[in-house]
């Protein structure tokens, strides 16, 4: 990456963060107030309508959406974390429970074994 296109990165990552607060929202909205008067003095319909949608919404908006992303996504890693965690959770006792079943195989084909041995000692007792 380039020198220029880092500074790009960094500027755009630096304005994005600050955009995206609370405060710049509270910051926007007292800016779009202050033409509030003049649109309510002008008495046109049209130039009110046009304040609220042009400029406080506008400017408010875009600050309050950037923080309920970041809200959004901060819940959401929390869930994938949480998520993760109980996957590994799962995958160590689904390690045990195979470690203990091949113990238990083990455990089974001895005993098996050992029948098979009673069994044919008998067999030979028996003829």
């Amino acid at each position: 990456m380039s020198k220029v296109d880092s500074f790009n990165k960094f500027i755009a990552e630096k304005i994005t963060a600050g955009v995206a607060t609370m405060w710049c929202a509270y910051l926007f909205a007292i800016i779009a107030l202050i033409s509030l008067p003049n649109a309510i003095k002008s008495g046109d319909t049209l130039v009110i309508v046009s304040w609220i949608a042009q400029t406080f919404l506008q400017l408010v908006l875009l600050s309050i959406i950037m923080v309920g992303q970041n809200v959004s996504a901060a819940k959401l890693e929390q869930t994938i974390n949480e998520t993760h965690e109980a996957s590994l959770g799962e995958f160590e006792l689904a390690k045990e429970a195979r470690m203990l079943a091949r113990k238990e195989l083990a455990e089974l084909k001895i005993i098996s074994g050992e029948i098979h041995r009673v069994i044919r000692d008998l067999e030979e007792k028996v003829k």
